[in-house]
């Protein structure tokens, strides 16, 4: 094939204008990918809206309010709506998915035949890609990320449209060597998988004068972040609960999610309030900075697949406190650049006593992922999908 590869990404985890960090790991890994000569890329992010009243919520107007075709960052990006019923609808989201936006890809496939789809979620994007795939007769992969697999294959009627569309699949790519094996003890083909990392931006990720940085952030004593949506799978309330042990210390929280009220309530009654700090939605290019000015990067999830979060704190030089989840294991060979723990307040505590008490150099931390880079991730990426389309 001498002509560029045509790839549909398809993606319910993309950025938006109401939401600009949401799933900003795709954005960027698809933005690697449209800059090659070698690739074309379109990409359809499906938007659920709920029915009436629901759609009044503000919330949803927002997301109803998104232009339904736009240049975001430079990619070609639709944006078509399909009917979500909140809470209990999660089994009937691929075929609600693909049904909405049948027409389009098949207005699109017209002009121009694309060669693949990609999915960037596994559920309900693989069987949503599935579906599209079948009426276009072309191949799909499907890339696994951690929560799509953990918490969708745990319900039945979904773990089974999750199998049936790996079966079908021409690739399939998982974030880590740990996720890849939970894969595998679902019944999924491991000669289909690949491994593949996450990228990352090394020169938007990169220490600081930490001394400074806490000075313009106020902070005289030990900084702690905990970067991630405040969900109880990222189990933020237990860096809160451990605060109480460092009484010169902050804790700032970057994201937002459905348990903000909760933890602000578990400060306040812990006393801790005054030292941590509800940030909300981070832009990328603060976050790294907060990053590289924290002395602890603290997010002992009860799963992953492999956080860019911790990727992104490691290259800030930032070490990290993090949970025996997902690909934990294949970041941390040592305790050179962090400690891996117990999902308990105790564990907390005492690995951040260690760090404090003996910091490692910032440079020596940040080799500890000196293999991502979004360039790797593009190569990577881009081979597996021609080698799926047969174009090579």
């Amino acid at each position: 094939m001498t002509r560029p590869l045509n790839i549909l990404t398809l993606s319910t985890l993309f950025p938006n204008a109401a939401a600009a960090n949401f799933g900003i790991f795709v954005e960027r890994q698809t933005a690697e990918l449209a800059s090659r000569p070698e690739a074309d890329v379109t990409v359809i992010n499906p938007i659920g809206i709920p029915p009436w009243p629901l759609n009044k919520h503000k919330q949803y107007s927002a997301l109803n309010a998104l232009a339904e075709h736009e240049s975001w960052h430079e990619l070609d990006v639709y944006r078509p709506r399909f009917k979500l019923i909140p809470k209990i609808g999660g089994p009937n989201n691929p075929r609600r998915i693909a049904a909405a936006i049948m027409p389009l890809v098949k207005a699109l496939h017209e002009q121009r035949p694309f060669d693949i789809i990609d999915a960037e979620f596994f559920y309900p994007d693989g069987p949503a890609a599935m579906r599209l795939a079948d009426a276009l007769d072309i191949p799909f992969t499907i890339k696994a990320r951690g929560a799509d697999i953990h918490h969708w294959a745990s319900e039945q009627q979904c773990r089974a449209q999750i199998l049936r569309a790996a079966e079908k699949a021409s690739a399939l790519l998982a974030v880590s060597e740990a996720l890849k094996s939970d894969m595998m003890a679902l019944g999924m083909d491991g000669k289909k998988i690949t491994v593949h990392y996450t990228g990352l931006d090394q020169e938007r990720f990169v220490p600081v004068d930490r001394a400074a940085a806490k000075d313009e952030l106020g902070v005289s004593g030990p900084l702690f972040i905990s970067a991630g949506a405040l969900i109880p799978r990222k189990n933020q309330d237990l860096a809160i609960r451990a605060m109480t042990s460092f009484p010169d210390a902050t804790l700032m929280l970057a994201g937002k999610g459905e348990e903000e009220q909760n933890y602000r309530a578990l400060a306040k009654q812990l006393g801790v309030s005054d030292r941590i700090r509800f940030l909300g939605s981070v832009a990328h290019e603060q976050l790294a900075y907060l990053t590289a000015a924290a002395d602890i990067s603290i997010l002992v999830s009860k799963s992953e697949g492999l956080a860019n979060a911790w990727v992104e704190a490691l290259a800030c030089g930032t070490p990290v406190i993090i949970s025996e989840a997902g690909g934990a294991r294949e970041l941390l060979s040592s305790s050179r650049a962090g400690r891996i723990v117990d999902q308990s307040v105790e564990a907390i505590v005492e690995a951040a006593q260690a760090i404090l008490a003996e910091p490692p150099e910032q440079q020596l931390v940040r080799s500890s992922v000196s293999r991502f880079s979004w360039q790797n991730n593009g190569d990577q990426l881009l081979a597996i999908l021609r080698n799926a389309a047969g174009a090579v």
